[in-house]
């Protein structure tokens, strides 16, 4: 079957596959891998399979905000894939957890809109715990700060005349702000497959603690990289526990 978005043949994908949102990410991931081929450079969607201790994986960009990513999620789905994990950066919303840091999102607060228009505002997006539960291990195995806790998906990325919620989901304990994981919880309870997601800190999100946002310094860069390690071995610890 061909996937019409993604524009690969299902029968290429695998089961496994580590999701992104920048299609030079995806390359950076992908490299990682043994045997690795490139399949299709669609829009945003980069898609790579390869191979880590033998275990296949497949890796897809899903370009930036819930609604283009979730058309990635649903093709995937659609094409066999039954254990998808993010990886991506967020904004702290604490000085305890700095730039730098890794955080595994156990659920995400529902602030985009897309999820809207699939499910009620009262249904929760939560990660699958066994897929947590490696994305944590692994990542423990890494030089660095690693938390697990609830994330803030979040539509917008410069503000407006509307204030940002982040005050609000500070207080109520939340680690750190994207755009893209309750998408990809919500649409994987619906199709009953695993999701997770890890993110790398860049920044500051909470107005108290910003600073000149600065993405590409040493310190984020070596943040991405071994959440990059940790998703490869997440999927190579899943595989091996089944």
């Amino acid at each position: 079957m061909r996937l019409s978005i993604l524009q690969v043949n299902s029968e290429e994908l695998t089961p496994y596959a580590i999701v992104c949102g920048d299609p030079f990410r995806a390359q950076a991931i992908a490299a990682k891998l043994d045997n690795t081929r490139e399949l299709s450079f669609s829009r945003e969607y980069r898609t790579f399979v390869g191979e880590s201790a033998g275990v296949p994986i497949t890796v897809v960009s899903h370009g930036v905000g819930s609604p283009g990513a979730a058309v990635c999620f649903e093709e995937l789905i659609k094409g066999g894939v039954k254990t998808l994990i993010r990886v991506g950066t967020a904004g702290s919303y604490s000085a305890d957890v700095p730039p730098g840091s890794l955080v595994v999102s156990t659920a995400a607060v529902r602030e985009e809109g897309l999820t809207r228009q699939l499910v009620p505002i009262g249904f929760p997006a939560v990660a699958d715990h066994e897929v947590t539960r490696a994305l944590y291990e692994a990542a423990s195995e890494t030089e660095g700060l690693v938390k697990q806790g609830i994330t803030v998906t979040l539509d917008a990325f410069f503000q407006g005349v509307e204030e940002f919620p982040h005050q609000k989901y500070k207080k109520a304990g939340a680690l750190a702000v994207e755009m893209e994981i309750a998408a990809l919880f919500v649409i994987a309870s619906l199709r009953g497959v695993q999701a997770g997601a890890i993110v790398a800190l860049d920044g500051y999100a909470d107005a108290d603690l910003r600073e000149v946002y600065d993405p590409h310094t040493d310190v984020v860069s070596g943040a991405v990289e071994r959440e990059i390690d940790a998703a490869i071995r997440a999927v190579v610890k899943l595989h091996n526990c089944k």
